[in-house]
């Protein structure tokens, strides 16, 4: 099983990206086939039947739409609440994993694909040098850093068993902070997602706007701290 586990670790990358392609092929042929009527019914049906696959699925792709649908659904009953962190961080532990030994295995592919990246990846290793093991804990929440941290980690000699742990508590943190929150406020969102559906002219623009600051901020605030290192260097 070593053995194995060691020939098929080079090929990780593609074996993840042939597996997120067969996975959103199952969901949209059951989406199809679910015997009621609506897309918003058959969306419903489908998180409804396979909710915990599909959490554990978008876990794995950092997907925070993910960790609220769970807690949604498990304000509504169709989940259990502990199950569904222990399950949504589990996603997010197995996807971190996966990017750290594409890191660690892949690294002349790595640097041929992710050129553009370079000044991320250099960023990425003076925030490891100078932070150590909390930035494996925060990078989940520093926008557009999610992959390049973990990947830029396993370039590097750290101890893989060392990230595991590291990474398999912080995954967890990072779905029980989000679902609980979710989970509480359950009948409030609810409610703001019917007027959301009512009056979509209005919705759309606000989500637009809020998700853009959101991401503008998050990129200031990460090329302030960026330069900020680089300086202190």
């Amino acid at each position: 099983m070593k053995e194995l586990f060691r020939k098929i670790q080079p090929y990780s990358g593609k074996i993840f990206a042939v597996s997120v392609i067969l996975f959103f092929s199952f969901l949209a042929y059951n989406l199809y086939m679910a015997p009621v009527e609506g897309f918003d019914e058959k969306f419903v049906y489908l998180l409804k039947k396979y909710g915990y696959i599909i959490l554990f699925a978008w876990g794995m792709l950092e997907g925070e739409a993910g960790l609220v649908m769970a807690g949604l659904l498990s304000h509504t009953g169709d989940m259990n609440l502990y199950l569904a962190i222990f399950v949504a961080g589990l996603g997010g532990f197995a996807g971190d994993q996966v990017y750290f030994y594409i890191g660690r295995f892949n690294k002349a592919s790595v640097h041929r694909k992710f050129k553009g990246q370079r000044r991320k990846f250099a960023f990425a290793h003076i925030l490891l040098k100078k932070h150590g093991w909390p930035i494996i804990f925060v990078q989940r929440y520093m926008y557009g850093m999610r992959t390049i941290i973990p990947i830029s980690i396993g370039l590097t000699r750290y101890d893989a068993r060392m990230f595991a742990f590291i990474n398999l508590i912080s995954a967890w943190c990072w779905a029980a902070i989000t679902i609980v929150p979710i989970w509480y406020f359950g009948n409030e969102i609810l409610a703001l997602l019917h007027w959301a559906k009512e009056h979509w002219y209005l919705a759309i623009p606000i989500a637009v706007i809020f998700g853009g600051s959101i991401i503008y901020y998050f990129n200031k605030a990460t090329k302030k701290v960026e330069k900020r290192i680089k300086d202190e260097n």
